[in-house]
């Protein structure tokens, strides 16, 4: 496993970190299952970990906070969000900052945090959505400082809606935020636009989500590819979405280097921009967990697949089922 710095919070993340989303809420999700792969990436290396409130209701960090207990003499980094107190994903501008992260909401839920994590101090804290147009919200800025002023965190981050890379510049400009959570993959390149410069100029942690498209990239999708309806995906590959996705895909097969899965190549797309700090992967499974964090020893793309792979970036605006 690699390491790499965490913006200006001084942390030595691992480039791959251990997403809990599908431990909280997903279908068919089994909690000993869920701890057996969250050991496992510790043994491998993995120091990071990414989990919200909104997974299950606490359930997730209650996970983390297990594997932090269970291993109290190693390093681990535990990230957390806040859930928006008006519960809409993701955050629209016509929403008040006051009726999605009051003060009084914020507190709650970091206490709650703190307490399912079972730490002194949360690594890192962040919003769960964002619209930049709160960014000079008073109670904004009085509560980020309280909250590290409390040592309650250590850093706060802010989680970037879908599709929306740029609706957090004006914020960082304000020096509270020390990371952001953004999605980037080979289809979705535009945080290379104006993010990853700002982030880079201002020594800002840049969290990778999504890498592999909610799993499209995984190269295992059909057209017969069906979720259970309480599954969140299920809306996401709606059939257009689906049918869309599976023609890039297929064409991103037809440029593989021999002996690279479409995943690893998906993956070390994402570990090669140097504004990256660490790349989230959800895996319940050894199997999967085995897979993934070995990526982190294959370094970066060659510049050659780089280019190509720049052809297959796709420009995409948020849509009711692409919350």
């Amino acid at each position: 496993m690699r390491y790499r710095r965490f913006g200006k919070s001084g942390f030595e993340v691992s480039e791959m970190a251990h997403g809990l989303w599908g431990m909280g809420g997903w279908t068919d999700s089994d909690d000993g299952e869920s701890m057996s792969a969250l050991e496992l990436s510790v043994e491998l290396g993995c120091n990071f970990f990414d989990s919200a409130w909104a997974y299950g209701e606490g359930k997730s960090d209650g996970l983390l906070g297990k594997t932090l207990a269970n291993n109290p003499t190693r390093r681990l980094y535990a990230a957390s969000k806040i859930p928006p107190r008006n519960m809409r994903w993701p955050a629209l501008p016509s929403y008040r900052y006051g009726e999605v992260f009051p003060p009084d909401h914020v507190f709650k839920y970091a206490r709650l945090i703190q307490d399912r994590l079972r730490t002194d101090a949360i690594d890192v804290l962040q919003f769960h959505v964002w619209d930049d147009h709160w960014t000079e919200e008073p109670d904004f800025r009085n509560t980020v400082e309280k909250l590290k002023r409390d040592g309650i965190i250590r850093a706060f981050g802010l989680s970037l809606n879908r599709w929306e890379p740029e609706n957090g510049l004006r914020a960082l400009g304000t020096g509270l935020v020390d990371a952001v959570q953004v999605i980037y993959s080979i289809f979705d390149q535009s945080p290379e636009d104006q993010l990853f410069p700002a982030c880079r100029e201002q020594n800002i942690a840049v969290i990778v989500r999504v890498a592999l498209d909610e799993g499209s990239l995984g190269g295992h999708f059909t057209r017969e590819t069906r979720f259970p309806a309480a599954d969140w995906r299920s809306r996401y590959f709606n059939p257009q979405n689906l049918a869309q996705t599976l023609e890039r895909v297929e064409k991103l097969k037809r440029i593989l280097p021999a002996g690279m899965s479409l995943a690893e190549m998906s993956l070390r797309f994402a570990l090669s921009h140097p504004a990256v700090s660490t790349v989230i992967v959800g895996m319940r499974k050894l199997e999967h967990v085995r897979e993934n964090l070995r990526i982190s020893e294959q370094g970066p793309l060659s510049p050659e697949l780089l280019r190509e792979l720049k052809n297959h970036r796709w420009d995409r605006k948020p849509a009711p089922w692409s919350d």
